[in-house]
């Protein structure tokens, strides 16, 4: 059994760009890891998995990885005025 499983979710966090594409949202994200995680280290208990992918999911936050993206313009005119001349 391992005794901290923090150094995993560091890995998955690290390898996540490639784990989770298409890049899901978070709900899609955990369910990918923990499928990953009981793949990979089948030896964890569920509640150990859930918390190496509640880990990873905060690790991954801080890096900004779910960042928003903007569809179009993000500062487009809302309709009002006409801007062609």
């Amino acid at each position: 059994m391992i005794l901290d499983p923090r150094p995993l979710a560091r890995d998955l966090a690290q390898r996540a760009g490639d784990l989770l594409q298409p890049l899901p949202d978070r709900a899609g994200a955990r369910r990918m890891l923990l499928e990953e995680i009981e793949l990979e280290y089948p030896s964890l208990v569920p509640v150990q998995r859930a918390q190496v992918a509640d880990w990873t999911i905060a690790l991954l936050e801080d890096e900004d990885f779910f960042g928003t993206e903007y569809v179009g313009e993000a500062f487009a005119a809302s309709g009002d005025a006409d801007d062609t001349d």
